[in-house]
C-alpha cells in the first residue's frame, strides 16, 4: 500500500498515519525505518538531467518524508518544513504581507511572533493590531483596507484563550482576508483548523510533534495549493531556512508516538488543573478544560479528545512567590519550551523580552507523561 497517497491516508486512523505515512522503502536492503540521508548533493542522470533529488537545500528524502506525514496528520494538501517555528512564521509573513500591509494578531500573542513584526517587518512599515480574539467583534472592528492576514493562536500562549475558529474564518471570508492559525498548543490530534476554513496552519514542530526536546523545527501546512503555497515552496528552497536531514529523521521517528503521548499528557494536565483550582495558594488557573474557563464552551465545540497539556497558574503573593514555587519543584524542571515527555514550568514574564504581557505571578506549565501522583506530590511539597 502506498501510504503517501492522499486517498489512502484519508482512510487510515491518525495512529497508523503517524507510523507509516511518508516513507516507502525501495532500497535493496529493505529498510523498515528510513535511513538518514546526510548527502548535500545527489548524482544526476547520465544525460545530465536531475533525479528526484539534486541538492539538500532544495529537497531531501528525510524532509520530503516528514512533510508528507505532517500534511496527512493535519489534513492538508502540502506541508513545508523549516528550521524553527519562527522561520516558518517568517516565511508565511514574507509571502502574504507586503510593504504597508496590516495584520491582526491576538493580544495574548506568542512574544516571538510579536517581536518579528515589531523589530523586522517594521522596515516594510507593516502595521499590526493586537486584539482580544475571544470576541469576534474586536477582530471585525480592527479590519482595515490594508489588512492582509488574520493570525490566530488557539489556545493562546500563555493565558490559554480560545478563539472561535469558524466564526473567525467567516469574518475573513467576508472581507477576503487570508487567515492562519498557530495550532501548536492544540495539535491536529485535538483540533483541525483547516477543516474549519483556515487557509494556513503553523506548528512549532519543536514542541509536541518532536515531544522529546531534541529537535528544533517549524512547519506550515496549506489547505489547498494556491499561488501562495507555490511561493512558499520556492521561498523554502531559495531562502534555505530548512531543517537538517537528521532533524527531519528525528521528527519522523517522534511522530510515530505522537498520538499515544498526547492523550496521556492531556489527562495529566486536566488532573493538575483540578488540583490547582482548589489549592489555597493558587489565585487562578488557566485551562480550557475547566468548566469555569471563560471560553470553555467554545473549547468543547472545537477541541475533540482533550484540551491540551498546557496550563498556566497565578501563584498568590506575586513574582517572588511564583519563582520560589518553581524553584522548589523536583520533577518539574524550570525551563523554556513545552510539549515534551518531561514536565516543565516557566515564569513566563521573565521570558517575554522587552514587551512582557504576562502577570508577574504567572507560571506556564507543560505537563509531561510522568505518573500523575508523582506530579501532584511534587506540586504539594513545593507549595507547602
Amino acid at each position: 500500500m502506498n501510504l503517501s497517497n492522499e486517498n489512502s491516508a484519508e482512510k487510515l486512523h491518525i495512529q497508523t498515519i503517524a507510523v507509516h505515512t511518508g516513507y516507502n522503502s525501495n532500497s535493496l536492503d529493505g529498510d523498515i525505518m528510513q535511513p538518514i540521508h546526510l548527502a548535500t548533493t545527489f548524482k544526476r542522470k547520465v544525460d545530465g538531467t536531475m533525479n528526484d533529488y539534486s541538492y539538500t537545500r532544495s529537497n531531501n528524502p528525510n524532509r520530503e518524508a516528514v512533510e508528507k506525514k505532517i500534511a496527512a496528520i493535519e489534513g492538508g494538501s502540502e506541508a513545508f518544513a523549516f528550521s524553527s517555528g519562527m522561520a516558518a512564521i517568517n516565511a508565511l509573513f514574507e509571502n502574504i504581507l507586503e510593504p504597508g500591509a496590516h495584520i491582526i494578531i491576538p493580544d495574548d500573542c506568542y512574544h516571538g511572533t510579536r517581536n518579528l513584526l515589531d523589530k523586522f517587518f517594521i522596515r516594510w512599515k507593516v502595521d499590526f493590531s493586537e486584539v482580544d480574539m475571544t470576541d469576534t467583534k474586536n477582530v471585525a472592528d480592527a479590519i482595515k483596507s490594508t489588512t492582509r492576514l488574520i493570525w490566530m493562536e488557539t489556545p493562546s500562549n500563555p493565558q490559554l484563550k480560545i478563539v472561535d475558529i469558524e466564526a473567525m474564518t467567516s469574518i475573513a471570508r467576508q472581507n477576503k482576508i487570508t487567515i492562519a492559525c498557530d495550532n501548536t498548543f492544540a495539535t491536529p490530534l485535538l483540533q483541525h483548523p483547516l477543516l474549519m476554513g483556515v487557509d494556513f496552519v503553523m506548528h512549532s514542530s519543536t514542541k509536541f510533534f518532536s515531544g522529546h526536546s531534541d529537535v528544533l523545527g517549524g512547519v506550515i501546512i496549506v489547505k489547498e495549493n494556491t499561488a501562495i503555497s507555490e511561493r512558499l515552496r520556492e521561498y523554502q528552497q531559495i531562502a534555505g531556512a530548512v531543517p537538517s536531514p537528521f532533524d527531519c529523521w528525528l521528527l519522523n521517528r517522534s511522530l510515530a508516538t505522537f498520538p499515544i503521548r498526547i492523550p496521556l499528557q492531556c489527562n495529566n494536565a486536566m488532573a493538575l488543573a483540578k488540583h490547582f483550582i482548589s489549592h489555597p495558594k493558587i489565585e487562578k488557573v488557566f485551562y480550557p478544560g475547566l468548566p469555569g474557563h471563560i471560553n470553555h464552551k467554545i473549547a468543547v465545540k472545537q477541541m475533540q479528545g482533550g484540551f491540551g497539556s498546557i496550563l498556566s497558574i497565578l501563584v498568590k503573593g506575586g513574582k517572588q512567590e511564583a519563582i520560589n514555587f518553581a524553584g522548589k519543584l523536583r520533577i518539574f524542571k524550570h525551563a523554556t519550551s513545552l510539549g515534551g515527555v518531561e514536565s516543565l514550568v516557566e515564569h513566563r514574564r521573565s521570558a517575554e523580552g522587552a514587551h512582557p504581557l504576562s502577570p508577574d505571578n504567572l507560571l506556564r506549565i507543560s505537563v509531561g507523561i510522568e505518573y500523575i501522583d508523582d506530579l501532584v506530590n511534587d506540586i504539594n511539597q513545593a507549595l507547602e
